[in-house]
């Protein structure tokens, strides 16, 4: 049984951004932000039809309390691109839980691409992630997770505090995918074959799309990352691709590769990596 929050104050911050297709043009047609999330302004580094946006949480890291809402609707045809500029860090908490939630909405015909860089869980931390994604008819999306269970550089272990994860997709009412789960800290499950196997580091790269041919899936298993383990299945309208390992580098490298695989051949379009991932 869980003991009582206790009182504490945190930051609360909301951000909802829509986009809309204009023409041969997709645009950031609404933003609203409340506290600490912002938004840069919209990138075209492919040109008018993908709309690049990153987005900035500019305390830099997620505290005990903190509570984090990004919301996005994608319109009829329009095509949206967001990222992060750097990695997403969770802070050892005193006793409060720190939220982030996640809503995403893809209209008929329309494409979103959620590529944040990893997320780091100081220990100690108590984390809770939820993501829901929701799919009109011909829509597609692709995302993905990197999450490392303490600051591997400096050697530390996730000794302590927990990691509550939510993801869903849902395609016209219909579920693609729905995961829960709990990491606690200095459990049995970091160390076990049936968990993470001693690896601080887990990845998720979720692809849905109407269909995915057997040739893509085919060029994502030809594809391994450099370090760790990777392994990649389908399911119905649904590809799905998981890492463990030591570091979130190899993660990521092998997450993008696939990425340039599937963006062609479910979006239509070659993969141009947004312009913050080299600086």
């Amino acid at each position: 049984m869980e003991l009582a929050e206790p009182l504490t104050t945190g930051w609360r911050a909301e951000l909802a951004l829509g986009f809309e297709r204009r023409g041969a043009r997709s645009v950031l047609a609404a933003r609203r932000h409340d506290g600490p999330l912002e938004v840069q302004k919209p990138l075209y580094p492919e040109g008018e039809g993908v709309c690049h946006a990153i987005v900035l949480h500019p305390p830099g890291g997620i505290a005990g309390g903190d509570e984090l809402e990004i919301s996005a609707r994608v319109g009829e045809g329009a095509h949206a691109l967001l990222t992060t500029p750097g990695a997403g860090k969770w802070y050892r908490s005193a006793g409060a839980w720190a939220r982030q939630s996640i809503g995403f909405e893809v209209a008929r015909g329309a494409c979103l691409e959620w590529l944040p860089q990893e997320t780091i869980v100081f220990d100690g931390a108590l984390a809770e992630m939820r993501t829901e994604v929701r799919l009109e008819r011909g829509a597609r999306f692709i995302g993905w997770e990197i999450l490392c269970l303490g600051r591997t550089g400096s050697g530390e272990r996730f000794a302590r505090g927990a990691c509550r994860l939510a993801t869903g997709i849902e395609r016209d009412g219909g579920m693609l995918w729905h995961e829960r789960g709990r990491i606690e800290g200095g459990s049995a499950m970091l160390d076990s074959p049936a968990g993470l196997g001693g690896q601080p580091v887990a990845g998720t790269l979720l692809a849905a799309a109407p269909s995915i041919d057997d040739s893509v899936l085919a060029a994502c298993r030809e594809l391994h990352p450099a370090a760790g383990e990777g392994a990649v299945t389908r399911l119905p309208g649904l590809l799905v691709a998981r890492y463990v390992g030591a570091s979130s580098e190899p993660a990521r490298n092998w997450f993008i590769a696939l990425w340039r695989v599937l963006r062609p051949a479910l979006l239509g379009r070659e993969a141009i990596e947004p312009r913050i991932w080299r600086t």
